[in-house]
């Protein structure tokens, strides 16, 4: 049995429980979890932007329809996740966005 110098036990933690094991080398390299920014909106899906109903320093309330991503023959209304100022909208009617692409932002 070959033995591989890089495997060695390390603390690895869950909320509060510590487990010594060992992590694989995909493991040690995986984005980070990071928590949503509620002032960032993405696209959830690939599609293309059919309709704007927003303008850059307009004041909207959470909810409302900030624009209409069409995706899968399917109309999407993007729904504004907090109430505020728009800072800058990444986007043009028209344009095909990818998925996770920053659309709108939040002051």
């Amino acid at each position: 049995m070959e033995e591989n110098n890089d495997l060695k036990l390390e603390s690895f933690s869950i909320h509060t429980a510590k487990y010594n094991t060992l992590l694989t080398k995909k493991f040690k390299n995986r984005v980070m979890w990071q928590p949503t920014d509620l002032k960032m909106v993405y696209s959830a899906i690939p599609g293309t932007v059919r309709q704007i109903f927003i303008k850059t320093g307009k004041k909207v309330e959470a909810g409302e329809i900030m624009l209409e991503l069409e995706a899968m023959k399917m109309y999407n209304k993007i729904l504004a996740p907090v109430s505020g100022t728009i800072k800058a909208i990444n986007i043009k009617t028209g344009e095909r966005v990818p998925k996770n692409f920053l659309m709108v932002e939040f002051k």
